[in-house]
Parts: structure tokens; sequence; C-alpha cells
């Protein structure tokens, strides 16, 4: 049986997309605002060198995007987010970082705070062509909510109600845009292990991977690991799949199962993709399988959330309100694949409730 939930599809409107630029540097200022400001979809409102100085602007405006760099005078923009997100709740901050190719612990740290995103920004005398039209592309996407449902039409989203067939064997959760702040969320409403091992796949450059599993240690206290290639999964074990590799899953001698680690990009262009670690799931655990899809652009994970519910598993996504991106979790919702749409505190609670559903049908 199944339900449907209405919900209010994104639109980006008619009027320009406000942004406050937050940089010591005055030549970067200048030539983002010529980039968006050449953009009709953009408008800068606001440019200032110093976090105290955006502060105070936000006091008294409302803007929609926020491009923040670190490395400020004064307070650094790291310090400054928090008290940034809660001046404009609504805003999306994105970080403007020079250390971001190189896999930044601070922009890792930034994400984990609630930064919805983070752009390298090009070296001295750089500012081609590419740049130009990598930044338009970014922030239009985060502005427009990525969603995958057409723009100003009543949308009713599809909830399977089937009852869970199996206990969970393994939990997968998959993530992109503002992932790494919903996945503290996510680790924050766990009231206790699940007693299976935990595959997860977040959209981010292989340099990034050591700073985010650190990161990822800090917000749970089941152990977490980068994944290797040919080790035996372990309950309550959070494996991390490499920035250049899907992560996936395989039965090996005597049943164990073991990680699988391969460097194809998926069809869309992921590596790593949630698409190859859920269908894996599907093979090897069956009915056992249960995934998790949270914020992130573009459709990464309904394939292989198709796989893991045509083997009797099942998909929980997390809801519009609470995604910085509604691309990937709206699009599992859309094709009728989620059995639950929640924000991030509920999933985890839902995930051990269901997962100890045993021997039900629909």
């Amino acid at each position: 049986m199944s339900v449907v939930l209405p919900i209010k599809a994104n639109s980006s409107g008619s009027s320009a997309v406000r942004v406050m630029v937050v940089d010591d540097s005055v030549v970067v200022r200048t030539v983002i605002e010529r980039i968006l400001n050449a953009d009709p979809a953009f408008q800068v409102v606001h440019k200032t060198n110093s976090a105290e100085h955006a502060l105070s602007y936000l006091a008294g405006h409302q803007v929609d995007l926020v491009l923040l760099d670190i490395e400020l005078p004064g307070q650094s923009g790291l310090a400054a987010l928090p008290a940034i997100l809660r001046a404009n709740p609504a805003a999306k901050v994105v970080i403007l970082s020079g250390n971001c190719d190189e896999g930044s612990e601070a922009a890792v740290e930034a994400l984990a705070l609630g930064a919805s995103d983070i752009c390298a920004k090009p070296g001295s005398g750089s500012y081609g062509e590419y740049f130009p039209q990598m930044l338009i592309e970014r922030l239009t996407r985060l502005a427009a909510g990525d969603a995958p449902l057409s723009a100003g039409k009543a949308v009713r989203v599809p909830v399977t109600r089937q009852k869970a067939k199996a206990p969970i064997a393994c939990l997968g959760i998959g993530a992109s845009t503002g992932g790494i702040h919903a996945l503290s969320q996510l680790f924050a409403g766990m009231s206790a292990p699940l007693g299976v091992p935990v595959l997860l796949t977040q959209h981010l450059p292989a340099s990034f991977t050591s700073y985010f599993t650190q990161q990822l240690a800090r917000m749970t206290p089941l152990r977490v690991k980068t994944a290797e290639q040919g080790e035996i999964v372990a309950p309550d074990i959070i494996y991390v799949a490499p920035g250049d590799a899907n992560l996936q899953v395989r039965r090996g001698l005597h049943g164990r199962v073991m990680v699988g680690l391969n460097r194809e990009r998926t069809s869309a262009g992921n590596l790593p993709g949630v698409d190859p670690m859920f269908a894996s799931m599907a093979d090897v655990y069956g009915a056992g399988a249960a995934g998790v899809v949270l914020t992130g652009m573009g459709r990464d994970g309904t394939v292989g959330a198709r796989d893991i519910v045509a083997a009797g598993g099942w998909i929980v996504a997390q809801n519009e309100a609470s995604s910085v991106v509604w691309g990937m979790p709206g699009s599992v919702a859309s094709a009728g694949l989620s059995c639950a749409l929640l924000e991030p505190r509920a999933i985890m609670d839902f995930v051990a409730r269901r997962g100890k559903s045993k021997g039900l049908t629909h």
C-alpha cells in the first residue's frame, strides 16, 4: 500500500538571488561581484572583508546566499559561520576557500557546521572562462534547490507503506551537497548502535576523505574508517567510501561480506557513487538492505534505491524542508521508492524501529 504526501515544488521565481560576498581580498570581491551581477539571476547586495561587518549587515537585511572566505581579518569565517546561520537561517552559505583542492580541514569543518557547499577560489590571475561558468552553474543549482520535480506544479509524492520483510542487516547512507551537516544531525539522533555495518558515500574529492573521516568520528561513538579493499565488514563500524572509488560489498569465502572498491565513474559521472553502493547491498543483503538518502544535488542513489526496493529492502529519504538541496532525496521520493520522508534527527530512530521488524509482508 502507498500514500501520497503533498509537497511544494521549488521555483526559482522572478526575483534575483541576493548575494553577500565576504572575502579579505578586494580583487576577489570585485571579480565575484562582476561575475554574478553579469547574470540577471543574481545580485550582489553587499561586499565586505570582515565577518563582523557581515553580521552587522545581516542584522538589518536578508540575503539568499553568502559567499564566505575562511581566512578573514579578526574573526575567521569558520568562527563566524554559526552566527551567520543564526542571523539569516534561510540563507545558504558557500565557503570560498583557496585550500579546497587540497582538502582543507577547515572547509570540512565548515560543512559540518552547516555550510551548504564549498567552492575553490582560483589562484591569482586565473579567473578565466572556466571559473565564472562553474560559479554561476553551482550557485544556480544551489539557489534553485536542484528540484527533480516540475516547478510551479502541484506535486504529490508517493510514500510506500510496505512493512519491512526482514530485520536490517546493513545500512547504506548516501549524501552530497549539505550532507556533512545532515550527517551530524542524523548521528545525533541515534540513541543506540544498530548492530549492523554502516556504509557511507558522501560526494567529496579524495583529498577530503581523511579530514571527513576524522570529522565524522567526532559525531558518533561508532568506529569510523575509510573502506579498504578486501576487508571483512563488521557491525557498528561506519565504512566511508574513498573519494576516488565506489564503495561496494560482496560475499567472499564462507559467506563473509567483504569490501570491494572500484574506480569507474557512474553513468552520471559520480565517483564515489551511491548507486553502486546500494546495488551491491541489494545483491548481498536482499531484504535486509536499508538505505538513507540525504540532501544533495543530482539523482545519485535513485537507481540503486530501486535495486534495494526490488530486493525487498527499503529506503528513507530526507524531507524537503530540512534539505539544502532536494535533488537526490527528492528524486528517490518522486520515484515512489521511499518509505518515509524525515528530517535527519528523526531518521535513525525510524531505522532502528523499522529495522527490528521480521517476517512481515506488504
